[in-house]
């Protein structure tokens, strides 16, 4: 693994949790290397593979780990997984997303139990 990114001292405090800006060291995507990015907790909040990045003033934290080409924008804060092509930029974009996956999942579920149901 090549690290794409790296802690600096500029931080923030978010529900007793301290959370630092991070730093490209090498250029991927569309981000060049020495850009500023958002805020997160720790290395494991945000992968160094693919086209991942958290811009801005976004924040990722907790058991939050942003991957794949996921981008976080704004002022959108992260505590769970965010896994996706899809970008965000406000809290009501990502709430959408939370509800249709878990819509999704339910009716999966649902289709799972049927068919086991049938004798399927």
């Amino acid at each position: 693994m090549v690290k794409k990114f790296e802690l600096t001292k500029e931080c923030v405090e978010f529900l007793g949790l301290k959370l630092f800006r991070i730093k490209a060291v090498r250029s991927f995507g569309t981000v060049a290397k020495g850009d500023l990015g958002g805020f997160v907790e720790k290395n494991s909040n945000l992968s160094h593979d693919g086209d991942a990045w958290v811009f801005g003033d976004a924040w990722v934290c907790g058991d939050a780990w942003v991957c794949g080409d996921a981008r976080v924008y704004g002022k959108l804060k992260i505590t769970g997984v965010l896994c996706s092509r899809f970008n965000f930029e406000f809290d009501w974009q990502l709430k959408l997303w939370q509800k249709l996956e878990a819509q999704f999942e339910k009716e999966c579920k649902k289709k799972q139990k049927s068919a086991k149901g049938d004798g399927k």
